[in-house]
C-alpha cells in the first residue's frame, strides 16, 4: 500500500521530484554518532538529539548506515531482519520519531539498504541451508564442489580468502563476497527480487525519502561460475587494502557487474517512482570500471538516480591534474546520468589524513567538493576536519582490520565517535566507555568548541554549503571549460542563464589566475580572500575564487 495515495490532495504542494540533483547528503554512522542510553553505542534516539546540528549545516538530507537487526559481525551490513530495528539502536517507534523530526527540520532521510547479501542468521538463509529441497533452496548462490572437493571457481572474498564456504548440511558451497557469515542472495531468482522490493516498499511506506544502496554492482553473479582472469599488476588500483589483499589481483568480470542488474534496477526505479519524490544513490565498488558502471546505472531516467564510485576515495594525491583527469573521464562517460561525490565515508581513511591536508587545504577541498557537478555526500565529522584516529589492536573491532593487521589497520579509524564537547574524555558521545575510543586529538575539534569560533572549519562548512545552494549553477548546472595550470584547477558551472567561474589553488604557493572573457564579478560572500589588484588576481596558497557573470542574474 502506498500511504501517500490515501492523503487528501487538494491543498498539497507537489514535492520536488528533482530535489536530489545537486543535494548535499550527510552520512550518519549510527554506532558512533550519539549514545542516548549509556551503553557506549550510538542509537536512533541519539541521532534525534543531534539532528539540529545537521540541519544547521544546511544540508538537504541524511543517509543513515544500517540499523536493522543484525549479529553485527560487519556492524549492520549483515542483516538478519530487514523490517526491524536492532534493539541496540532502538525500535521502529524510534525510527518513526526520527523521520518525523528530520522532516520537521527540512531534512530528507535516506537509509542504507544491503540487498546483495544477508547475515547467515537470517531466516531465509537458515531455511535455504537446511537442505536442497525447500522453498528457499535457490534464494542464495549454491554450487557443487569440484571433483577434488575444492570450491567451484577462483572467486575471492573482499575480506580475504575464497568467496566460497562449505555447508555440511547441503554438501555444497555458498557464495559470500564479504564475510563467510554474509551469504550472497541469488537475484537471478525472481522470488528473491520480489521479496527485496517488498522490503523497499515497507520503508517507503514508513516515510523514508530514499536509499543508499550498498554494493549495487554485486547483486548478480555469472550463472556459469566462470573463473575471473588475473589483473595486470599495473592496473591494481583498489581503494581499500590494495597492498595486502589478493582480491585486488583479479579482474572481476564474473562475480559482479552482471548485465542482468540493469533490469532489476529498472524494477527498483519503477517502485520508487510510485512515490512522490523518492530517490536512490548506489555505491559502485569497482576499481577498474567504476565510472563506466556509474554512468550505466544512472542513465535513461529508469534506473537509480545517482551513483558514486571511488575515484576521490583513494589515496592518490588530490592534485589539480588528478581532478581534471577524473572529471574529464566522468564527463565523457556520464551522459544523462548523475554522480554523487564523496571524499570520505565509513570505509576509507578520512581524507584529511589520507591526503595529509592542513587546515587551509581542508577548507579548499571542501569548497571544491561542494562545487563539483553532481550531488555530494559528507561523512560525519568531516565538517569538523577530523583526522583518521589511531586504534590499537586491542581496541580493534573491524574484522577486515583484524584479518590484515598491521599492514592494513581496518576501518575503525574513521568510525570513532563524534566529539560533541571538548571537556569530557568521551567527547559528550556517551556517559560510559564507547565501543571505540574517542581520539584525544578530536576533542580540540569538538562541535561545541567550533561553534564558539566564527573562524572554525564548522562555520566554514555552513557558509560554503549556503553559498552552493544560492546558485542553481552550482547545484544543477553543467561543467564547462575544465582546465589546470601550475596547480590551479578552474572550471565554469552553467545553468540556464547563470554562469559561475570557479578557481582552486591546490598548491602551497601563491598563483595567478585568469578569469574567462566576459563581465564577471567576484562573489564576495564566498568564504575566501583572493588578492585583486590592477595587475590581476592572485590566489594565496589553498585559496579559491568564485565569480558570477554580471549579466546572468536571472
Amino acid at each position: 500500500m502506498n500511504l501517500m495515495q490515501d492523503l487528501p490532495q487538494g491543498n498539497i504542494v507537489a514535492p520536488d521530484k528533482d530535489w536530489w540533483r545537486g543535494a548535499v547528503i550527510y552520512q550518519i554512522y549510527p554506532r558512533s554518532f550519539q549514545d542516548s542510553n549509556g551503553d557506549g553505542i550510538g542509537d536512533l534516539a541519539g541521532i534525534i538529539h543531534r539532528l539540529d546540528h545537521i540541519a544547521e549545516l544546511g544540508v538537504d538530507a541524511i543517509w543513515i548506515s544500517p540499523f536493522f537487526r543484525s549479529p553485527m559481525l560487519d556492524f549492520g551490513y549483515d542483516v538478519s531482519d530487514y523490517r526491524d530495528v536492532d534493539p541496540m539502536f532502538g525500535s521502529l517507534g524510534d525510527f518513526d520519531a526520527l523521520i518525523n523530526r528530520a522532516h520537521e527540520l527540512g531534512l530528507k532521510v535516506l537509509i542504507d539498504l544491503v540487498l546483495s547479501h544477508t547475515s547467515n542468521q537470517h531466516p531465509w538463509f537458515q531455511e535455504s541451508a537446511s537442505n536442497r529441497d525447500n522453498p528457499k533452496s535457490d534464494w542464495f548462490v549454491w554450487a557443487d564442489a569440484k571433483p577434488d572437493g575444492s570450491p567451484p571457481n577462483n572467486w575471492l572474498s573482499i575480506f580475504g580468502g575464497s568467496a566460497w564456504e562449505w555447508s555440511g548440511d547441503r554438501m555444497q558451497y555458498y557464495l559470500h563476497n564479504f564475510l563467510k557469515e554474509q551469504p550472497d542472495l541469488n537475484l537471478h531468482n525472481p522470488d528473491v527480487q520480489d521479496e527485496l522490493l517488498s522490503v523497499v516498499r515497507f520503508w517507503l511506506d514508513r516515510g523514508v525519502d530514499g536509499f543508499r544502496l550498498d554494493t549495487i554492482n554485486f547483486y548478480f553473479h555469472d550463472p556459469e561460475l566462470r573463473d575471473n582472469p588475473a589483473l595486470d599488476p599495473a592496473e591494481r588500483n583498489a581503494t581499500i587494502a590494495p597492498e595486502v589483499n589478493p582480491y585486488n589481483w583479479q579482474n572481476h568480470l564474473y562475480d559482479k557487474n552482471h548485465p542482468a542488474n540493469l533490469d532489476f534496477l529498472r524494477r527498483f526505479r519503477a517502485l520508487l517512482d510510485e512515490y512522490p519524490a523518492a530517490t536512490a544513490v548506489g555505491e559502485v565498488g569497482d576499481a577498474q570500471r567504476g565510472m563506466e558502471i556509474q554512468a550505466e546505472y544512472t542513465s535513461g531516467n529508469d534506473k537509480v538516480h545517482m551513483c558514486y564510485s571511488f575515484e576521490f576515495l583513494s589515496a592518490q594525491p588530490p592534485t589539480a591534474e588528478r581532478f581534471v583527469s577524473v572529471l574529464t573521464k566522468y564527463e565523457e562517460n556520464i551522459g544523462d546520468g548523475w554522480a554523487c561525490w564523496a571524499f570520505s565515508n565509513h570505509d576509507v581513511v578520512r581524507h584529511a589524513s589520507r591526503w595529509n591536508l592542513g587546515e587551509e587545504a581542508r577548507r579548499l577541498y571542501a569548497a571544491l567538493l561542494l562545487s563539483l557537478r553532481g550531488s555530494v555526500c559528507l561523512y560525519q565529522g568531516e565538517e569538523l576536519g577530523l583526522t583518521e584516529a589511531y586504534v590499537s589492536f586491542e581496541d580493534l573491532q573491524d574484522p577486515y582490520g583484524i584479518r590484515f593487521w598491521p599492514k592494513f589497520k581496518g576501518r575503525d579509524g574513521c568510525r570513532t565517535p563524534m566529539p560533541w564537547i571538548s571537556d569530557n574524555q568521551n567527547g559528550g558521545f556517551s556517559d560510559t566507555k564507547p565501543w571505540l575510543p574517542v581520539a584525544v586529538e578530536h576533542l580540540t575539534r569538538a562541535v561545541g568548541k567550533q561553534i564558539q569560533d566564527e573562524g572554525s572549519l564548522l562555520h566554514f562548512y555552513r557558509r560554503m554549503i549556503g553559498f552552493r545552494q544560492g546558485y542553481p549553477a552550482l547545484t544543477k548546472g553543467a561543467l564547462e571549460d575544465l582546465a589546470h595550470s601550475d596547480g590551479v584547477l578552474t572550471f565554469v558551472r552553467r545553468h540556464e542563464g547563470q554562469r559561475v567561474f570557479c578557481a582552486f589553488n591546490t598548491t602551497g604557493s601563491a598563483q595567478p589566475i585568469t578569469v574567462p572573457e566576459g563581465d564577471w564579478t567576484r562573489d564576495r560572500y564566498a568564504p575566501f580572500e583572493p588578492i585583486e589588484t590592477d595587475k590581476g588576481i592572485t590566489l594565496p596558497p589553498f585559496q579559491a575564487y568564485f565569480a558570477v557573470e554580471a549579466a546572468a542574474d536571472d
